[in-house]
């Protein structure tokens, strides 16, 4: 191969060894265990090669499924536009928009198609990692959760525990519920970078979400967004177990959660655009790491991502009394 070509900017951000405890949901978001996963994606004199080694800790039959006692190895072929997966682990591909690839690809042993996000969010020192499993168009399980990126984890003690603590943290943590604050209202707020449907970074949003709860399960949310997009929509959420739904006036639509992480589809009323989603808590202050896809005429407009911050307002579901 040869020695001049260049590695893409997407590879170049994501040198190192990632480390993460990712959790394994069957598919309707059971928690049945953990995957703990060392990985990096490497490159070396013009190839690009992707290594992966997991150790399974679930039950149920998706362990058996998952569980393959090998060490993932196989080519990419590397570029800004596509990154292709070219086996015999992973075959497909992924798109990079930025700090965040969006994957579409197949693994033979597992016998799944996935749809992997990884969104590097150097603010925070993470990697946001989900992978949706299919058979076809049929949810089957979802791994998602946190990595930390190493670049001297094999010879330097301290680094060795500082991923080792994170990697508990992450087990801890990995089971927690999708939720939004349920008696404060206050505001989401935060910049997303904007792409359109060539991959090109064409500006940035700033996004608000105003919410206010009306119940336990029940919230008002105004999302406006002005920059590249300007948009203002409101919507009542509920949320049933994991169940979310929005229910207008101006959004109606579904999302179903997997312990931290909400995958959801938003329609805006009478007019052919909709808001793909996935949105991860990522602390206990609800920060969310977030990906929102924009779709018109049920083709792509849009690919944006950032991070929104709580700011915490009034308390309004407080004791109630009867005098």
């Amino acid at each position: 191969m040869s020695d001049d070509k260049k590695p893409s900017n997407w590879q170049q951000a994501i040198t190192g060894e990632w480390h993460g405890y990712p959790s394994l949901f069957e598919a309707d978001g059971t928690h049945v265990g953990y995957n703990k996963v060392s990985r990096a994606s490497e490159f070396k004199d013009g190839r690009t090669t992707y290594w992966m080694e997991t150790d399974f800790d679930a039950f149920g039959p998706l362990m058996t499924r998952f569980d393959l006692n090998t060490r993932f190895n196989f080519g990419v072929i590397d570029s800004d536009q596509d990154r292709i997966y070219t086996g015999p682990d992973f075959i497909g591909s992924g798109r990079p928009f930025g700090m965040m690839v969006d994957s579409n690809y197949y693994s033979p042993g597992w016998n799944v198609g996935l749809r992997t996000m990884n969104h590097v969010v150097p603010d925070l020192g993470i990697q946001v990692y989900s992978s949706q499993l299919f058979e076809g168009d049929t949810m089957v399980g979802v791994f998602n959760g946190i990595y930390c990126v190493s670049q001297d984890y094999a010879t330097n003690p301290d680094t060795q525990k500082q991923v080792e603590d994170f990697l508990l943290q992450e087990k801890k943590l990995g089971r927690k519920a999708y939720n939004l604050p349920v008696k404060n209202e206050g505001k989401f707020t935060g910049e997303f970078e904007v792409y359109n449907d060539q991959q090109e970074l064409i500006g940035h949003n700033k996004v608000t979400i105003h919410h206010k709860p009306i119940n336990l399960v029940h919230s008002e949310q105004t999302i406006e967004i002005e920059g590249v997009i300007n948009r203002k929509w409101t919507a009542m959420r509920t949320r049933t177990n994991n169940s979310h739904q929005f229910h207008g006036p101006d959004m109606f639509g579904n999302g179903f959660s997997y312990g931290r992480y909400l995958y959801s589809t938003r329609h805006s009323y009478a007019e052919s655009f909709k808001l793909w989603s996935r949105e991860a808590v990522v602390d206990s202050n609800y920060t969310q790491v977030c990906t929102w896809q924009f779709l018109e005429s049920q083709k792509e407009k849009y690919m944006t991502h950032g991070t929104l911050t709580w700011e915490e307002g009034d308390e309004v579901l407080g004791a109630q009394y009867v005098e």
